[in-house]
């Protein structure tokens, strides 16, 4: 149901469940959070693209018929105490902590939980015929995988409220337009133009990478003088790594560095 590749530094997770539009059943889910923790663990990897298997969807979200079965079978208290401790949909989503860079490639339909899923990855590459919506109002619930925290914060709260309350959905260029995806490609490039940003992260030095990536994320939440802060206390162990050396020793002796994440 995932497919889990090595491409060099970076790991190529796919959904591979195309009959239902790459919607994730309990067991896919979980499958795929364990993806993300060998991701994760794996210090040879630094850098994950993840997309859906076929041309037609990324992923339609959670697999309705037994997801939804499960949740009534619950106590509220019993929901809440599960979305506290455990991962979320698709792993990402919530309760899962990954300090390394992760592209989505939305090949297709990206919708309720899928969007909620490329809204927790770092960079968003598109197919021209993708579409994006959290249609989950017109279900009688409303995003429940972060959508509600993670749209808002990307594209603003007018944008935000728009799709998440009238449940539309919007094609990919609309989706450029609002900041939703950096970039929209043919989807015989999307592949190829992942991999390409990937590798170009994954060939920097990672502790600086990861080190950037969290000043960007936790710094949203703080004020300018809070996020300059914290922006030196990250900064200062990697100032002190031997990668740092390295940057200056290779540029000097014109060679590519050779990174090691020390």
């Amino acid at each position: 149901m995932i497919g889990f590749e090595r491409d060099g530094p970076v790991a190529r997770l796919t959904i591979d469940r195309p009959q239902v539009r790459n919607a994730l059943d309990f067991d896919a889910s979980d499958e795929l959070t364990r993806a993300w923790i060998e991701f994760r663990d794996d210090d040879a990897l630094r850098v994950a693209v993840v997309t859906g298997a076929g041309d037609k969807a990324f992923c339609a979200g959670a697999d309705l018929k037994g997801v939804a079965e499960f949740y009534r079978s619950l106590t509220s208290t019993e929901r809440l105490r599960r979305a506290e401790h455990r991962p979320g949909l698709g792993g990402i989503t919530r309760n899962l902590r990954i300090d390394k860079p992760i592209v989505a490639a939305i090949n297709g339909h990206c919708l309720a939980g899928g969007l909620e899923i490329a809204l927790a990855c770092d960079l968003r590459i598109a197919a021209e015929h993708a579409t994006f919506g959290l249609p989950e109002v017109t279900r009688g619930i409303l995003p429940g995988a972060g959508g509600t925290q993670r749209l808002a914060r990307l594209v603003g709260p007018e944008h935000a409220l728009d799709l998440i309350l009238t449940g539309r959905r919007i094609d990919a260029h609309a989706a450029e337009r609002i900041g939703l995806v950096g970039r929209v490609v043919p989807l015989t490039e999307l592949r190829d133009a992942a991999l390409e940003v990937a590798h170009a992260i994954a060939a920097n030095a990672p502790l600086a990478v990861r080190a950037a990536k969290a000043a960007v994320w936790q710094g949203m939440d703080l004020s300018l003088e809070d996020g300059l802060r914290l922006e030196q206390l990250l900064a200062e162990p990697v100032r002190q790594s031997e990668d740092a050396r390295e940057g200056p020793r290779a540029f000097l002796e014109k060679r590519a560095p050779r990174f090691e994440g020390r």
